[in-house]
Protein backbone atom coordinates (compact mmCIF):
# COMPACT_ATOMS: atom_id res chain seq x y z
CA UNK A 1 0.00 0.00 0.00
CA UNK A 2 1.01 3.73 -0.99
CA UNK A 3 1.61 5.22 2.58
CA UNK A 4 0.81 8.79 2.85
CA UNK A 5 1.75 11.22 5.23
CA UNK A 6 -1.16 12.71 7.49
CA UNK A 7 -0.91 16.06 6.53
CA UNK A 8 -1.28 15.36 2.50
CA UNK A 9 -3.58 12.77 3.01
CA UNK A 10 -6.07 15.67 5.33
CA UNK A 11 -4.98 18.14 2.75
CA UNK A 12 -6.34 15.89 -0.66
CA UNK A 13 -9.61 15.00 2.04
CA UNK A 14 -10.56 18.94 1.93
CA UNK A 15 -9.59 19.20 -1.87
CA UNK A 16 -12.05 16.29 -2.89
CA UNK A 17 -14.69 17.51 -0.39
CA UNK A 18 -14.29 20.99 -1.63
CA UNK A 19 -14.55 19.86 -5.34
CA UNK A 20 -17.52 16.92 -4.36
CA UNK A 21 -19.57 20.33 -3.36
CA UNK A 22 -18.62 21.79 -6.11
CA UNK A 23 -19.29 19.58 -8.79
CA UNK A 24 -22.54 18.51 -6.98
CA UNK A 25 -23.33 22.18 -6.52
CA UNK A 26 -23.96 21.43 -2.57
CA UNK A 27 -23.71 25.28 -0.37
CA UNK A 28 -22.05 24.62 2.84
CA UNK A 29 -25.21 24.84 4.88
CA UNK A 30 -26.77 22.38 2.40
CA UNK A 31 -24.31 19.61 2.98
CA UNK A 32 -24.24 20.47 7.16
CA UNK A 33 -27.84 20.13 7.03
CA UNK A 34 -27.34 16.57 5.40
CA UNK A 35 -25.35 15.37 7.49
CA UNK A 36 -26.64 16.80 11.24
CA UNK A 37 -23.92 19.13 12.15
CA UNK A 38 -23.46 22.98 12.08
CA UNK A 39 -22.49 25.09 8.96
CA UNK A 40 -19.11 26.03 11.22
CA UNK A 41 -17.94 22.33 11.25
CA UNK A 42 -18.45 21.69 7.84
CA UNK A 43 -16.61 25.47 7.55
CA UNK A 44 -13.52 24.08 9.50
CA UNK A 45 -13.15 20.78 7.53
CA UNK A 46 -12.57 22.77 4.17
CA UNK A 47 -10.46 25.65 5.72
CA UNK A 48 -8.36 23.90 8.75
CA UNK A 49 -4.97 23.33 7.52
CA UNK A 50 -4.23 20.59 10.21
CA UNK A 51 -3.48 16.89 9.95
CA UNK A 52 -6.91 15.63 11.71
CA UNK A 53 -9.41 14.16 9.79
CA UNK A 54 -13.15 13.87 10.62
CA UNK A 55 -14.32 10.89 12.42
CA UNK A 56 -15.48 7.99 9.99
CA UNK A 57 -19.37 9.06 10.76
CA UNK A 58 -18.68 12.67 9.27
CA UNK A 59 -17.23 11.21 6.86
CA UNK A 60 -19.51 8.37 6.00
CA UNK A 61 -22.14 11.01 6.17
CA UNK A 62 -20.18 13.66 4.01
CA UNK A 63 -19.63 10.72 0.72
CA UNK A 64 -23.30 9.74 1.37
CA UNK A 65 -25.01 13.32 1.05
CA UNK A 66 -22.54 14.17 -2.02
CA UNK A 67 -22.63 10.97 -4.14
CA UNK A 68 -19.11 9.60 -3.60
CA UNK A 69 -17.13 6.82 -1.74
CA UNK A 70 -15.36 7.51 1.28
CA UNK A 71 -12.74 5.71 0.07
CA UNK A 72 -12.29 8.31 -2.42
CA UNK A 73 -12.60 10.68 0.01
CA UNK A 74 -9.78 9.52 2.04
CA UNK A 75 -7.63 9.14 -0.61
CA UNK A 76 -8.08 5.11 -0.66
CA UNK A 77 -9.67 4.77 -3.90
CA UNK A 78 -9.29 6.95 -7.58
CA UNK A 79 -12.57 6.48 -8.56
CA UNK A 80 -15.43 8.86 -6.94
CA UNK A 81 -18.07 5.95 -7.68
CA UNK A 82 -19.94 4.21 -4.77
CA UNK A 83 -19.23 0.47 -5.10
CA UNK A 84 -23.13 -0.02 -6.23
CA UNK A 85 -22.40 2.57 -8.71
CA UNK A 86 -18.97 0.61 -9.96
CA UNK A 87 -20.68 -2.52 -9.80
CA UNK A 88 -23.78 -1.43 -12.00
CA UNK A 89 -21.27 -0.07 -14.92
CA UNK A 90 -19.06 -3.14 -14.66
CA UNK A 91 -21.28 -5.52 -14.28
CA UNK A 92 -24.26 -6.57 -16.31
CA UNK A 93 -26.38 -9.07 -17.27
CA UNK A 94 -27.83 -9.71 -20.71
CA UNK A 95 -30.53 -12.80 -22.28
CA UNK A 96 -28.65 -15.08 -23.85
CA UNK A 97 -31.21 -16.60 -26.75
CA UNK A 98 -31.28 -19.68 -27.93
CA UNK A 99 -30.45 -18.07 -31.21
CA UNK A 100 -27.35 -18.49 -33.24
CA UNK A 101 -25.35 -15.00 -33.21
CA UNK A 102 -27.98 -12.25 -32.27
CA UNK A 103 -27.27 -9.00 -32.67
CA UNK A 104 -25.71 -7.98 -29.12
CA UNK A 105 -22.99 -10.59 -29.89
CA UNK A 106 -22.44 -9.50 -33.37
CA UNK A 107 -22.29 -5.84 -31.61
CA UNK A 108 -19.30 -7.05 -29.24
CA UNK A 109 -17.04 -8.38 -31.95
CA UNK A 110 -17.75 -4.75 -33.74
CA UNK A 111 -16.78 -2.86 -30.74
CA UNK A 112 -13.90 -5.21 -30.52
CA UNK A 113 -12.59 -5.15 -34.21
CA UNK A 114 -9.03 -5.25 -34.36
CA UNK A 115 -8.47 -6.78 -30.35
CA UNK A 116 -7.57 -10.28 -30.33
CA UNK A 117 -10.58 -12.44 -29.14
CA UNK A 118 -10.27 -15.00 -26.82
CA UNK A 119 -13.22 -17.50 -27.25
CA UNK A 120 -14.31 -20.71 -25.00
CA UNK A 121 -17.78 -21.76 -26.81
CA UNK A 122 -20.46 -23.64 -25.02
CA UNK A 123 -20.26 -26.51 -27.62
CA UNK A 124 -18.53 -26.14 -31.31
CA UNK A 125 -17.80 -22.65 -32.12
CA UNK A 126 -20.65 -21.46 -34.38
CA UNK A 127 -18.42 -18.98 -36.37
CA UNK A 128 -16.99 -22.51 -37.30
CA UNK A 129 -20.03 -24.22 -38.53
CA UNK A 130 -21.05 -25.42 -41.60
CA UNK A 131 -24.55 -24.70 -42.70
CA UNK A 132 -25.96 -28.49 -41.99
CA UNK A 133 -24.06 -28.15 -38.60
CA UNK A 134 -25.99 -25.35 -37.89
CA UNK A 135 -29.56 -26.34 -38.57
CA UNK A 136 -29.31 -29.99 -37.04
CA UNK A 137 -28.40 -27.99 -33.77
CA UNK A 138 -30.37 -24.90 -34.16
CA UNK A 139 -33.90 -25.53 -36.45
CA UNK A 140 -35.44 -27.39 -33.30
CA UNK A 141 -35.24 -24.25 -30.85
CA UNK A 142 -35.95 -21.96 -33.98
CA UNK A 143 -38.93 -24.15 -35.77
CA UNK A 144 -40.17 -22.07 -38.82
CA UNK A 145 -38.24 -19.18 -38.42
CA UNK A 146 -34.78 -21.17 -38.81
CA UNK A 147 -34.07 -20.43 -41.86
CA UNK A 148 -33.80 -16.88 -41.62
CA UNK A 149 -32.14 -16.99 -38.89
CA UNK A 150 -29.66 -18.90 -39.94
CA UNK A 151 -29.00 -17.23 -43.20
CA UNK A 152 -28.73 -13.95 -40.67
CA UNK A 153 -26.03 -15.59 -38.80
CA UNK A 154 -23.79 -16.61 -41.57
CA UNK A 155 -23.53 -13.25 -42.57
CA UNK A 156 -22.68 -11.99 -39.60
CA UNK A 157 -19.99 -15.62 -38.90
CA UNK A 158 -18.61 -14.35 -41.96
CA UNK A 159 -17.86 -10.60 -41.81
CA UNK A 160 -16.95 -11.66 -38.33
CA UNK A 161 -13.96 -13.73 -39.68
CA UNK A 162 -12.84 -10.91 -42.21
CA UNK A 163 -12.23 -8.61 -39.32
CA UNK A 164 -9.11 -7.75 -38.08
CA UNK A 165 -9.23 -9.55 -35.13
CA UNK A 166 -7.40 -12.55 -33.99
CA UNK A 167 -9.34 -15.39 -32.71
CA UNK A 168 -8.18 -17.73 -30.30
CA UNK A 169 -10.06 -20.47 -29.67
CA UNK A 170 -9.96 -23.73 -26.95
CA UNK A 171 -12.08 -26.49 -26.55
CA UNK A 172 -11.83 -29.30 -23.89
CA UNK A 173 -10.21 -32.51 -26.15
CA UNK A 174 -13.13 -34.64 -25.08
CA UNK A 175 -15.78 -31.66 -27.40
CA UNK A 176 -14.37 -32.75 -30.58
CA UNK A 177 -13.91 -36.30 -29.72
CA UNK A 178 -17.70 -36.47 -28.61
CA UNK A 179 -18.80 -34.84 -31.95
CA UNK A 180 -16.33 -37.20 -34.25
CA UNK A 181 -17.46 -40.16 -32.71
CA UNK A 182 -21.73 -38.67 -32.72
CA UNK A 183 -21.92 -39.32 -28.70
CA UNK A 184 -22.89 -37.43 -26.12
CA UNK A 185 -24.65 -34.33 -27.30
CA UNK A 186 -23.81 -34.87 -31.15
CA UNK A 187 -26.01 -38.56 -30.54
CA UNK A 188 -27.84 -38.54 -33.75
CA UNK A 189 -25.79 -36.62 -35.67
CA UNK A 190 -25.28 -38.13 -39.18
CA UNK A 191 -22.06 -39.01 -40.23
CA UNK A 192 -21.95 -37.34 -43.35
CA UNK A 193 -22.59 -33.61 -41.55
CA UNK A 194 -20.03 -34.37 -39.17
CA UNK A 195 -17.56 -35.33 -42.00
CA UNK A 196 -18.17 -32.44 -43.51
CA UNK A 197 -17.68 -30.23 -40.28
CA UNK A 198 -13.61 -31.78 -40.19
CA UNK A 199 -13.72 -30.67 -43.73
CA UNK A 200 -14.61 -27.08 -42.95
CA UNK A 201 -12.54 -26.94 -39.44
CA UNK A 202 -9.64 -28.40 -41.30
CA UNK A 203 -10.16 -25.93 -44.09
CA UNK A 204 -10.71 -22.98 -41.53
CA UNK A 205 -8.02 -23.38 -39.59
CA UNK A 206 -5.51 -23.93 -42.08
CA UNK A 207 -6.83 -20.93 -44.40
CA UNK A 208 -7.20 -18.48 -42.06
CA UNK A 209 -3.98 -19.38 -39.79
CA UNK A 210 -2.55 -17.32 -37.63
CA UNK A 211 -5.68 -14.94 -37.76
CA UNK A 212 -7.25 -18.05 -36.00
CA UNK A 213 -5.94 -20.74 -33.61
CA UNK A 214 -7.50 -23.55 -32.29
CA UNK A 215 -6.52 -25.24 -29.05
CA UNK A 216 -7.69 -28.39 -27.60
CA UNK A 217 -6.96 -28.76 -23.45
CA UNK A 218 -7.34 -31.61 -21.39
CA UNK A 219 -10.74 -30.96 -19.08
CA UNK A 220 -9.13 -33.25 -16.66
CA UNK A 221 -7.16 -30.79 -15.92
CA UNK A 222 -8.31 -27.52 -16.22
CA UNK A 223 -12.19 -25.94 -16.71
CA UNK A 224 -13.51 -23.18 -18.21
CA UNK A 225 -16.89 -22.50 -18.60
CA UNK A 226 -18.07 -20.91 -21.86
CA UNK A 227 -16.39 -17.13 -22.10
CA UNK A 228 -15.69 -14.64 -24.71
CA UNK A 229 -12.84 -12.29 -24.18
CA UNK A 230 -13.12 -9.33 -26.12
CA UNK A 231 -9.55 -8.07 -26.12
CA UNK A 232 -9.11 -5.41 -22.76
CA UNK A 233 -12.64 -4.29 -23.24
CA UNK A 234 -14.69 -6.76 -22.06
CA UNK A 235 -15.19 -10.02 -20.82
CA UNK A 236 -18.58 -12.39 -21.31
CA UNK A 237 -19.31 -15.45 -19.49
CA UNK A 238 -22.32 -18.16 -20.48
CA UNK A 239 -24.17 -18.99 -17.62
CA UNK A 240 -27.45 -20.54 -20.08
CA UNK A 241 -29.69 -18.34 -20.02
CA UNK A 242 -28.14 -15.00 -19.94
CA UNK A 243 -24.65 -13.45 -20.29
CA UNK A 244 -22.63 -12.59 -17.14
CA UNK A 245 -20.49 -9.10 -18.83
CA UNK A 246 -17.43 -7.57 -17.29
CA UNK A 247 -16.18 -4.23 -18.10
CA UNK A 248 -14.11 -3.27 -15.43
CA UNK A 249 -10.24 -3.75 -15.99
CA UNK A 250 -8.97 -5.93 -13.67
CA UNK A 251 -12.32 -8.57 -13.77
CA UNK A 252 -11.02 -8.33 -17.94
CA UNK A 253 -7.43 -9.32 -16.85
CA UNK A 254 -7.98 -12.09 -14.67
CA UNK A 255 -10.18 -13.93 -17.32
CA UNK A 256 -7.52 -13.17 -19.70
CA UNK A 257 -5.01 -15.14 -17.66
CA UNK A 258 -7.19 -17.80 -17.64
CA UNK A 259 -7.29 -18.18 -20.75
CA UNK A 260 -4.43 -17.86 -21.39
CA UNK A 261 -3.40 -20.76 -19.04
CA UNK A 262 -5.56 -22.90 -21.35
CA UNK A 263 -3.58 -21.87 -24.20
CA UNK A 264 -0.42 -22.65 -22.39
CA UNK A 265 -1.28 -26.15 -21.01
CA UNK A 266 -3.19 -27.24 -24.25
CA UNK A 267 -2.76 -30.83 -24.96
CA UNK A 268 -2.79 -30.05 -28.94
CA UNK A 269 -1.64 -26.62 -29.98
CA UNK A 270 -2.85 -24.38 -33.12
CA UNK A 271 -0.27 -25.98 -35.23
CA UNK A 272 -1.08 -29.69 -34.13
CA UNK A 273 -4.81 -29.59 -35.23
CA UNK A 274 -4.34 -29.69 -38.59
CA UNK A 275 -2.79 -33.37 -37.96
CA UNK A 276 -5.54 -34.20 -35.76
CA UNK A 277 -8.08 -33.26 -37.54
CA UNK A 278 -7.03 -35.48 -40.33
CA UNK A 279 -6.98 -38.05 -38.55
CA UNK A 280 -10.25 -37.68 -37.41
CA UNK A 281 -11.42 -37.54 -41.34
CA UNK A 282 -9.82 -40.85 -41.75
CA UNK A 283 -11.17 -42.76 -38.53
CA UNK A 284 -14.94 -41.69 -40.46
CA UNK A 285 -13.93 -43.02 -43.32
Amino acid sequence: MRKIDKRQRAAQFRDRLARAMTQGGVSQSALARAIGVDRSTISQLLSDDGARLPNAHVVGACAQALGVSADWLLMLSDRPETTAEILSTSLSLAEAPRALVDERIYGWHVEAAGYKIRHVPASLPDMLKTRAMLEWEYAPHLGRTAEQAIAASEERLGLMRQTRSDYEIALPLFEMESFAGGTGYYHGLPRDIRAAQIDQFLTLTETLYPRLRLYLYDAQRLFSAPITIFGPLLSVVYIGSHYMVFRDRERVETFTRHFDQLVREATLTARDIPAYLKDLRAALG
